[in-house]
Parts: C-alpha cells; sequence; structure tokens
C-alpha cells in the first residue's frame, strides 16, 4: 500500500475506530477498483451489445459493485450498533 493510502486509512480508523475505518478504506478503494474498470470498459466494448462493455468487465463491475453494498451494510450496521442503547442490566 502506498504511503498515502496508509496515511488515510490511519485517518479513517483513528476517526471511525479500527474496523468502521478499515471498511471504509476498503470501500474508497473498490469505488477506485470501479472507476478504472469502468474507464476500460469504455474501450473493450460488447461485439453483442453495442455501446456497453465487454462482458467479463460487465462481470467485474458487477462484482465491484456487490462487494462495495456488502461493505457499506456493515459499515451502517456498525454505525447502528454503536448509536443503540443498551439493554439496561438487572
Amino acid at each position: 500500500m502506498s504511503k498515502e493510502k496508509i496515511e488515510e486509512l490511519e485517518r479513517l480508523e483513528f476517526q471511525m475506530g479500527l474496523e468502521r475505518g478499515r471498511l471504509a478504506m476498503t470501500l474508497d478503494l473498490l469505488t477506485d477498483a470501479l472507476v478504472m474498470v469502468g474507464q476500460h470498459g469504455v474501450y473493450c466494448q460488447s461485439a453483442r451489445q453495442p455501446g456497453k462493455p465487454a462482458m467479463d468487465i460487465q462481470g467485474v463491475l458487477q462484482c465491484l459493485n456487490d462487494a462495495k453494498e456488502l461493505v457499506g451494510s456493515v459499515i451502517e450496521e456498525l454505525k447502528r450498533r454503536k448509536t443503540a442503547v443498551p439493554p439496561e442490566r438487572k
């Protein structure tokens, strides 16, 4: 990982806590990968579906989007748990 990415990870971990910070960084990295694959898809067009990326590119984009959604849902669940009122002890 580059020095800039390590510094960003440390900042996110400090701001959000270890787990949420790492997940946020993962989300950023997935977004960067989506952008790069999307740009590549502009040049690798499908022969069967003009105007759409090649089938393999479509598959990679779908997997990256699914991973982003899953990571985002975990971040939201951790946030929800942190703000939830703990049950009273008896």
